[in-house]
């Protein structure tokens, strides 16, 4: 099963609490009482998100956590990343993922497909949308045939291998 972590989920809760009222700073223990979280937790969650950039902190009377940038710019995905990492299905659909098996899976590319096919479709989710209470309209399928990880001419490497030794 694909899952994200609680502190992913609570970070989401969070942001989306925060997007819902962008002009008013926003002080960590109210937002534990108003998501209903432990204040710990929901500190520890403020501080990751600030040091990805997508909150800011202030102290003083006047401080509190904001928005860095507004909720239509920050993507589920970026508050996936800020948590978890960068967002890949397998170690080797990660740009900078390394296997023993990459030579002799087979399987390497159609996983680069599908985390390239999660990660378009969680960019494509803003804050905006996880903050309103509309519910969200998905595609009815995903254009997964049409994504391509290699160039207009330049055919992927199982092809050349299979064209290399004559076989089909």
């Amino acid at each position: 099963m694909l899952k994200l972590s609680k502190m992913t989920d609570y970070a989401a809760v969070v942001m989306a609490r925060i997007a819902r009222e962008p002009d008013s700073a926003h002080a960590a223990i109210d937002l534990a009482e108003s998501v209903q979280l432990p204040h710990p937790t929901v500190s520890k969650t403020l501080k990751a998100l600030v040091r990805a950039g997508l909150l800011e902190s202030r102290r003083g009377a006047l401080g509190g956590y904001r928005l860095a940038r507004p909720a239509s710019q920050i993507t589920a995905s970026d508050i996936i990343s800020a948590i978890e990492g960068p967002v890949a299905v397998t170690e080797c659909s990660h740009a900078d993922g390394d296997c023993e098996l990459v030579n002799t899976c087979g399987v390497a590319d159609n996983w680069q497909r599908v985390s390239y096919a999660i990660s378009e479709l969680l960019g494509s989710v803003t804050l905006a949308h996880l903050a309103s209470s509309a519910p969200l309209r998905m595609p009815v399928q995903l254009p997964i045939q049409a994504i391509s990880l290699y160039g207009d001419d330049e055919p992927p490497p199982m092809a050349t291998a299979a064209n290399s030794t004559g076989k089909r």
